[in-house]
């Protein structure tokens, strides 16, 4: 999508040329979803249709089936249209459901592995650590 020398919306106005178009939409919690849009209002709420979740975990993804979608506007926080010639070419390879989500567990534990000798050596050190894992807002 090319920024056109007319005006160029900021608001929730700026996604009336997305309708039914592919989108991709990360959430606050990290979720990536991928689905046509076909409503949004003034606070950004949108609409998805034939969506689907989309895991990453290295050079591998999965996709877990979502049908329509409602998504509150304040849990976006990037939102993008896909090119849908560019996403053939991919240098991905698509794993079914099930081993994608094994291949989540066995990162999310990596990392909470990770995390944990992190903050014990941060408290040996005398820091502060905070264990909040949200924004808590």
């Amino acid at each position: 999508m090319e920024i056109s020398s007319g005006p160029f919306f900021t608001t929730s106005t700026g996604l009336i040329d997305s309708i039914d178009k592919k989108l991709m939409v990360v959430l606050r919690d990290g979720r990536k979803l991928i689905g046509t849009l076909r409503s949004f209002d003034q606070f950004a709420n949108l609409v998805l249709q034939d969506t689907i979740e989309r895991i990453y975990v290295g050079n591998c993804y999965g996709d877990i089936p979502r049908g329509i979608f409602l998504i509150r506007g304040e849990n976006v926080v990037l939102l993008g249209e896909i090119d849908l010639e560019k996403e053939v070419h991919m240098n991905l390879r698509e794993l079914p459901m099930e081993q994608i989500l094994q291949a989540q567990r066995g990162e999310i534990q990596a990392k909470e592995r990770v995390e944990k000798i992190r903050t014990k050596v941060l408290h040996e050190q005398g820091f502060c650590v905070d264990s909040a894992q949200n924004d808590l807002y």
